[in-house]
């Protein structure tokens, strides 16, 4: 018969002996304990962390360990329901042998693949932002294209504008030289022009 506290006891020996920082029993009936697990870092240093929580079940490794996710840092939702469904897989796989250090090392593998993808991704978003930004340059200078009939309607727009701008200023100099008084009418309008030719004279 199998003595499955016993198997638990040493599984719990060599938990703390590998992971001394990181380990931490919460309560002993039921044996439950959390392990935080850290990625390697990654390029510019950065980390994602995650605490796994798990708890023997009596039957403990002929039946599977209760297991969560009780906190967990710089992950997305993706990818801690990438985590889980990882955990399930282990756990169906590894049922009747002592799992839990399988299934951490697999969560560090998962999490040091992740920091490799927040860099890929960090790539690819200023490589996306660099699209959109040449796009919007393409766009500014993009203007319409010149063709000969389109060149001709706008010629004759412009002809058209220029001739109305001509007229409008051969009326107005029209308009002025009706208003202009010569200078027989000038000098019958304004008697002080008759002596100011002497005055300007005298002085």
């Amino acid at each position: 018969m199998t003595d499955y506290s016993e198997e638990q006891r040493n599984e719990l020996e060599a938990l703390e002996s590998i992971y001394p920082d990181s380990f931490t029993v919460l309560s002993e009936n039921p044996t439950t304990f959390t392990i935080t697990v850290t990625s390697e870092a990654g390029e510019n240093g950065e980390t994602v962390q995650t605490t796994l929580k798990f708890t023997y079940r009596e039957k403990y490794p002929d039946e599977t360990p209760l297991y969560e996710i009780v906190s967990q840092e710089s992950l997305d939702d993706n990818d801690v329901t990438d985590i889980i469904k990882l955990l399930e897989q282990q756990v169906e796989e590894n049922l009747g042998m002592v799992m839990i250090f399988t299934l951490v090392s697999a969560v560090q593998e998962k999490l040091n693949e992740i920091v490799d993808q927040i860099k890929t991704r960090r790539e690819e978003e200023k490589k996306q932002k660099e699209r959109e930004a040449e796009e919007e340059e393409k766009q500014c200078f993009h203007g319409t294209p010149v063709t000969i009939e389109n060149f001709l309607n706008w010629k004759a727009k412009f002809d058209a504008e220029l001739l109305e701008i001509k007229r409008k200023k051969m009326k107005e100099e029209e308009q002025a030289g009706k208003n202009k008084l010569s200078g027989k009418q000038l000098f019958e309008m304004d008697h002080n022009l008759d002596t100011s030719d002497i005055q300007f004279l005298e002085e």
